[in-house]
């Protein structure tokens, strides 16, 4: 499987696909208001007529120069390209305003290398031992699994529980469009044959993410001609000497293990991984206070981190199923058109495309690491496109990928129609990531629920007399009642400082 994924990987075709998906994914990281999931998204229906090595090479590209990209309007414009980069403005933008950008840009694509090959040697040595142990897993187990699964709408829900339930609960209720596993009863069709299959992923993936975003920069469409200042820079290699380099072992080590274990934890996403790395970077250095003046160790921390999550992400993915992110939820999309189904039997069913992902995720990173330095000129003048010329080209990509999906020009309204459900949620501060987790998780759920009922003939104890089942249940409630606490006690904390404030206001 190993040589069959090697020979699949290393062929003309697909490294061009690799490095197109690596470049484009750059593009797509460095211009804010675009992101690795808007480059994964539209790009997907393109991989439907690949064979399966072929596309999947693509997503990764895109993915990893989508998350890699986004230092360089971090550093050059302090406006983060990516949510992933959120940290690295600390700390790259006052290095850009003493001088340093250069500097700055060249440790951040090199320590975005680091970062990216150790999270993907985490998942080449986690994943199979992970796998193993996920074959003792049946229906209820499944269902316990997506369960706990659906407990990520908790964590993506920010302040608001209420309303991250709201969202997870529509997507549900979207996925059950069409007809039902196992029996195959037409569900909320309303006579439209159009939806006997129910709504393509990719179609609502297109819509929530990409059309809704358009829409939204178009109400300020007078602020779509105006740029931020662009700080100039002058690089030399990258930015860091040998000995240096052996100095910040350290801060590479642990900024990585900090973004592989929020990858693997579901729906955290690489901007927390940043932030944490950053923090405990921060609180380790023997100089804190030089964090957020412009020192090279937390660019290191966080763009290690975000990119190590980018491994870490892929590990529940392709061995349970759950995506860790919501470019894996997209990712996973990509897994399930070509016909490979994650869980514990994919490295026995599906092994050389798993081997094949692997070694598109090192080339990509490869490709990263000497294109993004040689590009960076190149990739630095794209921020100066106008969004009101960039957005409308984008707009017709999303409705030639809907229709390309199943040529339908169903999809295309779908897509419309979707992208105007997103502005709602926009409009009223609903999460939209739990709608795509919930319309993924949904079926797993329903499907796994029904046939552990029928196996034990209506009994719903099985759920609680099976060992890995109730842990997976226990650890699901004790999930959802620490993010219960913790937004309560944020509410608490925040409401007394409006009290306070209220009454020095009073005092004055």
């Amino acid at each position: 499987m190993l040589a069959t994924a090697f020979a699949n990987v290393f062929n003309p075709l697909c490294l061009a696909l690799i490095w197109a998906g690596t470049m484009i994914g750059i593009i797509f990281g460095s211009i804010p208001g675009l992101s690795a999931t808007m480059a994964v998204v539209l790009f997907l229906p393109l991989t439907f007529s690949m064979e399966p090595t072929a596309g999947l090479a693509l997503l990764v590209g895109l993915y990893m120069g989508g998350i890699s990209g986004g230092l360089i309007s971090a550093i050059l414009l302090k406006i983060p390209g990516t949510p992933s980069s959120i940290s690295t403005v600390f700390d790259g933008g006052p290095m850009a305003d003493k001088g340093e950008a250069g500097r700055a840009l060249g440790v951040g694509i090199l320590s975005s290398a680091i970062g990216s090959l150790l999270g993907i040697f985490a998942l080449m040595f986690i994943s199979p031992a992970l796998a193993k142990v996920c074959l003792l897993f049946g229906a209820t187990e499944y269902f316990a699994v997506s369960v706990f699964s659906l407990t990520i709408i908790a964590s993506l829900s920010g302040k608001d529980m209420l309303k991250g339930l709201l969202s997870g609960l529509f997507g549900i209720a979207i996925a059950m469009v069409g007809m039902a596993p196992i029996d195959a009863t037409t569900r909320f069709t309303f006579g439209n044959y159009q939806l006997m299959s129910g709504f393509d992923i990719t179609v609502l993936l297109i819509g929530v993410f990409a059309v809704t975003d358009i829409i939204a920069a178009g109400f300020g469409r007078r602020d779509l001609s105006k740029g931020a200042e662009k700080k100039k820079y002058h690089l030399r290699g990258y930015g860091m000497s040998v000995k240096e380099l052996v100095t910040k072992i350290p801060n590479f080590l642990i900024s990585s293990a900090i973004g592989i274990g929020i990858g693997i934890l579901p729906g955290i996403g690489g901007s927390t991984g940043g932030l944490l790395a950053y923090t405990a970077e921060k609180n380790r250095s023997k100089h804190p206070e030089k964090f957020g003046t412009g020192i090279v160790d937390g660019v290191i921390a966080s763009e290690t981190a975000n990119n190590a999550v980018i491994g870490g992400s892929l590990v529940p993915l392709l061995c349970m199923g759950i995506p860790g992110n919501t470019v894996a939820a997209v990712f996973l999309g990509g897994l399930l058109v070509q016909g490979i189904s994650p869980g514990p039997l994919i490295f026995e069913k599906s092994g050389q495309y798993v081997y094949g992902i692997y070694l598109a995720l090192i080339v990509s990173t490869i490709f990263m690491f000497v294109f993004e330095r040689l590009g960076l000129p190149v990739f630095a003048k794209l921020l100066d496109i106008p969004k009101h010329i960039l957005l409308p080209i984008i707009m017709v990509m999303c409705c030639v990928g809907a229709f390309s999906s199943d040529n339908r020009v169903f999809d295309v309204k779908c897509v419309l129609i979707f992208g105007l459900i997103g502005l709602f949620f926009k409009a009223f501060k609903l999460p939209g990531t739990p709608l795509i987790i919930g319309f993924i998780l949904g079926p797993m759920f329903e499907e796994n629920l029904r046939r552990a009922l029928q196996a034990s003939h209506g009994n719903w104890s099985i759920f609680l007399t099976r060992p890995i089942s109730c842990v997976f249940l226990i650890i699901a409630v004790v999930f959802c009642a620490i993010t219960v606490r913790k937004n309560l006690k944020e509410k608490k904390m925040a409401e007394t400082k409006g009290v306070s404030f209220d009454t020095a206001e009073e005092d004055g």
